[in-house]
Formats: structure tokens, sequence, C-alpha cells
């Protein structure tokens, strides 16, 4: 991610940091004004940014202090995508022993399991790790953002994560199947195969954190169970994990129906994209309704992520500020 060098002379040293893979103004700002905080806040050194390489000359105890911190301050920015200046701040002024306690407890707090291969699954912003936080006081969460933010990719892990606990017996993934109208009869297949291509994204995830034959089991045993929205009517689950998927393009009945199968030790979690509504233009999403109706509700938590919880290409959250800004002018 980074490659530091730490050069001695006869009055000064000199240690150079260069940025592997990461925009300096990420870091900076796009202006240096994060460059100017630390410049106040390590007066002893000489700071020059030019490119990808940052150099500090002065003491070598102050330098190894700065480098220890500026490591902090871009191990922060690979766990959360982001930098801020209070971030920096509490960074700087934190004792050594203060900054290895906290950065070992985020850590063990980020970690949600270990997937195939050694993969290690994280919550990786801020807004993924409020996902993770309220989960263990709240048995019902909606998590509501763009696309590439992993409010999935989390509500599988944590599902996942709560089934290999022995917390639940069960994992409920669903997605209401706009495309075919729930409708779903005139596809071919088993109704697994008829919901495949409407559940890919849980697929995808459960394969990063499951292996191939074990996640075979587990669906053919029905522990953990695919089925289509309009299909959960009449039943009560208990002691489940149950995941509604893409649920902005639930309507209003079908989500009430949804939220009200929760049963006894249940967890839910829902989560959906207010800007990608696939409905036709007279029904109303079940998801805005809700949040205007439930926010106040105890025991349900709403986590609202945006593009600074992207964790696609960079690019990806460019995309969505350019609409959001489109959106804006309109």
């Amino acid at each position: 991610m980074t490659e530091t060098q730490l050069n001695q002379g006869n009055t000064a040293g000199e240690l150079t940091i260069s940025l592997e893979a990461i925009h300096p103004a990420d870091i900076f700002g796009l202006k240096e004004e994060r460059l100017r905080l630390l410049k106040k806040l390590f007066p002893k050194l000489r700071l020059i940014l030019r490119g990808n390489v940052l150099k500090a000359i002065g003491d070598d105890d102050e330098l190894e202090l700065f480098d220890q911190k500026i490591k902090s301050i871009l191990n922060h920015f690979e766990r959360f995508n982001k930098v801020t200046d209070e971030a920096i701040l509490e960074i700087i002024t934190s004792t050594d022993s203060q900054t290895l306690k906290g950065k070992a407890e985020a850590n063990s707090e980020a970690l949600l399991l270990h997937g195939r291969n050694g993969m290690l699954i994280k919550a990786r912003t801020p807004n993924q790790m409020r996902m993770v936080q309220s989960f263990k006081t709240h048995d019902m969460l909606f998590a509501i953002g763009p696309a590439g933010t992993g409010k999935t990719y989390t509500a599988v892990a944590l599902a996942v994560r709560a089934l290999k606990n022995k917390e639940v017996r069960r994992i409920i993934l669903t997605r209401p199947a706009v495309e075919a109208g729930e409708n779903l009869g005139f596809l071919p297949g088993d109704l697994k195969d008829k919901l495949d291509p409407y559940l890919q994204p849980l697929y995808d995830a459960l394969r990063d954190m499951i292996p191939p034959a074990k996640l075979e089991s587990y669906i053919e045993d029905k522990t953990i169970e695919i089925a289509p929205l309009a299909f959960m009517r009449g039943r009560t689950l208990d002691n489940a994990f149950a995941i509604l998927d893409e649920a902005q393009n639930a309507t209003e009945s079908q989500l009430k129906m949804f939220l009200t199968r929760m049963g006894k030790s249940a967890k839910f979690i829902i989560t959906g994209d207010v800007t990608q509504i696939d409905l036709p233009r007279n029904q109303t999403s079940g998801l805005i309704t809700a949040t205007r109706i439930l926010n106040k509700v105890k025991g349900i938590e709403f986590i609202f992520l945006n593009e600074t919880d992207v964790v696609r290409h960079p690019l990806v959250t460019k995309i969505i500020q350019a609409y959001d800004g489109s959106q804006t002018k309109e």
C-alpha cells in the first residue's frame, strides 16, 4: 500500500513515504488542507508533498513518531476509504498504547468471519461498522444506500456469522422478482433455478464465505433457503436470519407482509436503494413508506449508507456523485 524509507544524514534525517494505489488528495485533501494540519501537528518537521511522494525532514526521533502516525492514518483510510481532520487529530494525539489497543479492538470488531481460502470478511467503512454494531442491540435493521456500498455483502456476512455461531438455525434470502412480476411459473427449472438470476448477488456473497460443498449441503437441507418474496405469505420465521434484498422493489403490502413474518429469536435485515426503484409508477415503494413509518420504533435501526461507503472501483463513487449532482440541478 505504501513504501517508507528513512535516510539519516549528518544534521537531519529524511523520511520518504510513497503512496501506492492511493491518490494523495484522498489523504491530504484536494487543496492539501490536511497536509497543513499535519504540519501544525509536527512543527519540528519539514513536510514536502510532490506527486504521490511525501518527504519529512527533521530529528530522527520525531521522524520515527511521524512514521508510526502516518502509517496509522493510511491504515485508517484502507479500512474506511476516508480520512477526516477528526480522524487525524485522534490518531496523532493518542498515545502509542492507546493507538495499538484501539486498532486491535477495531480490527477485532470489524472482522466478521473467515471466508474461503482464508479470506477475511470485514466491515470496511464507517457505516458498515455501524451495521455490525447496531445489530448487536437491534433485531431488525434497515440498510439503505446506493449500489456498491456493501450493504448486501455485510448483511450476508452477519447472517453467515450468526449461523456459524449457532445464534440462528437457518438463513432465509429473499428478493422481489420485479422483472417477472412475481409470477415465475413460465421460467424453466425448479424454484431455485427460477430465482437464481434475481438472487445472484446473494449467491456471490455466500460463495465468498462458505465452501462450495458446504453451501450446496446448506441449500439442499434448507439451512439456507432461497425464497421469492411473494412466497413468504403465511409463514412464521423462528430462529432464522432473514434478509430482504432490493427492498425498494417491494410494494407497501409486500414489505409489511415480510416484516410481520418475524418469529421468535429471529434477526431481519432489509437492504435497498431508493434511487433505483423498478416498480410501476402507480405503485409506491414499501421501503420509502417503511422509512417514514418505522423510523422511531424501538428495536428497529436505520443505517443510511452513501458514496463514501462505496467499496467497488473508485469510479463508482464518482458516478454516484455525478448522478446526484444532475438530479439536484434538475
